[in-house]
């Protein structure tokens, strides 16, 4: 007996997303930011592991991602509307459409440069080295990128040249720039990249954990490797941009951010090799020798006056102890000569004297009253 399988039929194509767009209680919720949002979570959970493995404290870094991120979110947005300017401003355009974010166009370039300015403000406050911020978020800038061109797909935005190849893209009729609207397939350079920065994630790990890169050198490493790939990239895509003696406009940025970067990795690994210690001071949110040296004078001299006050409360106890002593020693000095003296006067035996004088001082009985008169010793009782 035959059997019949029924085929499947595999589109020799990547299909374009139903929609990019969910209304939740007539809120919209859009795929694009997801990706953006998702990236940046993804990001500084790796960054984060990375700056705590160097002995740093997760709370500091915290509050310069809280710099950094608003920084590049508004610096992406800023370069896009600067070099697409075309786009935004002229006859039939509409200036307000700058603002609208949620519509795609973020430049990575604006994302990280202002990004590193926001942490670098952030480090002068804390006092924390802002190179070793940069090296232990580096892998995770990358990784962000990869969820980042996700949310380009959904837009169904920068894609390459047409293509026949079973990876090809599907793009609506819609999408579809001035001149192509007979090919339904193009390069997924979204997907390119993404692949491409996954290898750099892994390069910047494995090279750091091999060589401990310190100083800046693990993010050199990202930038020379996101910008070699980034160039072959831009070039596929098809999407109006500028052109600068023939090449797109990003490809020229890439290319000048790699030659910059390679030559700072070089300048770096031969002037500060080795990686800084962060697991003292501010990174590690403890504080410097001279804050700890100001703690130590001020709990010194807030203790101090309280020791000082101690002692004075002390003294009087003290006082009233010797008063307490002095006075029994001279009353048991007084008792002590009385009663010789009257002894002598009635003709009291040395023993009893003796027997007397060997009574401690405190409880000695008083004696009679003595007068004195013209050097003669006389008996109280003749008064």
């Amino acid at each position: 007996m035959s059997s019949l399988i029924p085929a499947v039929m595999v589109p020799a194509f990547i299909p374009s997303p139903s929609q990019g767009v969910w209304h939740v209680f007539g809120l919209p919720i859009r795929a694009y930011a997801l990706c953006i949002l998702a990236g940046i979570f993804v990001g500084y959970w790796l960054g984060r592991r990375r700056w705590v493995a160097r002995g740093g404290s997760a709370p500091v870094l915290a509050d310069i991602m809280f710099w950094a991120i608003p920084f590049g979110l508004v610096g992406a947005r800023i370069y896009h509307v600067v070099t697409d300017a075309e786009l935004y401003f002229g006859a039939g355009r509409h200036p307000i459409d700058a603002l609208k974010i949620w519509h795609g166009g973020l430049g990575i370039w604006g994302a990280v440069g202002f990004g590193a300015l926001g942490a670098w403000i952030a480090c002068r406050r804390a006092k924390v080295p802002f190179l070793a911020v940069a090296d232990a978020m580096a892998p995770g800038i990358a990784l962000a990128q990869v969820f980042g061109r996700f949310g380009n797909y959904f837009n169904q935005e920068l894609f390459g040249r047409p293509t026949t190849k079973p990876w090809g893209l599907e793009i609506s009729p819609e999408h579809r720039p001035a001149g192509y609207a007979d090919f339904a397939t193009f390069h997924p350079t979204f997907l390119y990249e993404a692949v491409w920065n996954l290898a750099v994630v892994a390069l910047v790990l494995v090279v750091d954990r091999r060589f401990k890169l310190g100083h800046g050198r693990a993010f050199f490493l990202y930038v020379a490797g996101y910008t070699a790939g980034r160039a072959w990239v831009e070039n596929m895509r098809i999407d109006t941009v500028n052109h600068f003696l023939g090449l797109r406009l990003n490809v020229w940025t890439a290319l000048i951010l790699f030659v910059l970067a390679v030559a700072a990795f070089v300048i770096s690994a031969k002037r500060h090799p080795g990686q800084e210690d962060i697991s003292t001071g501010p990174a590690a949110g403890k504080p410097t020798e001279g804050e700890q040296t100001a703690d130590a004078e001020q709990t010194e001299s807030t203790t101090e006056p309280s020791e000082a006050k101690a002692d004075t409360a002390d003294a009087p106890d003290e006082t009233h102890a010797t008063s307490d002593a002095t006075t029994g020693s001279a009353g048991g000095a007084a008792g002590t000569a009385t009663a010789g003296s009257t002894g002598d006067s009635n003709g009291v035996g040395a023993g009893d004297s003796t027997a007397a004088s060997a009574e401690p001082a405190g409880e000695a009985e008083p004696g009679p009253k003595v007068d004195v008169k013209n050097g003669a010793d006389s008996d109280g009782s003749r008064d």
